[in-house]
Order: C-alpha cells, then structure tokens, then sequence
C-alpha cells in the first residue's frame, strides 16, 4: 500500500521551525543561491541562467559586439548596388524621372539596362561607367575647392 506523503512546506509548521526544509534562513532570502536579478551570480554555474537569458533578451546577448578600440570607428556611409537600383527604380524615383539615392554612394555591382539619372552622394568609377554607357548619369554634389582662407573670409 502507497503512503500519502504531505508536502514538506505544510509539514514544517512546528516551534523553531522558520526554514521549512530549505537550510539556513539566510540561503532562502531573495533568490538565495541563484544570485540577484539580471545576470548577477552568474559566475560558476551560469547555464542554467543562459535560457532564461536567451530567451528574454535574444541572441546578441552573449559574446562580443560593437567597436574594438576607440581609434576605430565604423563605417557608417549608406550604399546601394546598381542592381538593386535597376530592380527597385520605380521605388526611388522622384516627379521629374530622375532618382534620388542622395545619401547613398553607388557601387557597380549588376548591369544597367534602362536609362538612370541618379542622384548621389558618392560614386565608385565602374557605376558611372556603366550608367553612362547605358545613356543615364549620376549627379554628384559639388565640391567646393578653397585655395586660401581669405577667399572664404577667415582672418
């Protein structure tokens, strides 16, 4: 025949008996063993932590990202490929034909087929070419040349 066994929690009622089965009173306080909150106390036996980790705040969490040194700095300049320029024309294209990709520099990665007039910040040297050789262009802004600090008013 099976006994019926109560819970230790409802067993250890009794005088003197705070702990009810979990040790010393000071292992039960806050989440005792596991550490605090976050990823504290997560030192030697931190795998059972890196579930609960993943699942909240993703993938990314672990392991190294962002900038090396403070000397480098990351690339941040915009780009975009003929091709994908050619594909999604429609979508960029401005009221007077021309495309405006004015934050982009434009690399020479596809063929050019219809006649582009591009707007751009930047341009590699085979992009105009293949533009060019297809009837379109890219318009670059301009760039302002000082030869002498009076001419632009500096004292």
């Amino acid at each position: 025949m099976k006994t019926i066994k109560r819970k230790k929690a409802s067993r250890m009622h009794g005088k003197g008996m705070g702990t009810h089965g979990g040790g010393a009173r000071k292992k039960r306080k806050g989440s005792g063993h596991r550490g605090g909150k976050g990823m504290s106390g997560s030192g030697k036996r931190a795998d059972h932590k890196k579930t609960l980790v993943i699942k909240k705040y993703g993938h990314g969490y672990f392991g190294k990202q962002g900038i090396t040194s403070k000397g480098t700095k990351r690339d941040i300049r915009k780009r975009i490929n003929l091709r994908d320029i050619e594909m999604n024309s429609e979508k960029y294209k401005e009221k007077d034909g021309k495309i405006d990709l004015s934050d982009y520099k434009i690399l020479g990665s596809g063929e050019v087929t219809k006649k582009l007039i591009i707007k751009a910040k930047q341009a590699s040297a085979s992009a105009r070419r293949k533009v060019e050789k297809a009837g379109g262009e890219i318009i670059l802004p301009e760039k302002k040349i000082i030869k002498d600090k009076k001419e632009v008013g500096e004292k």
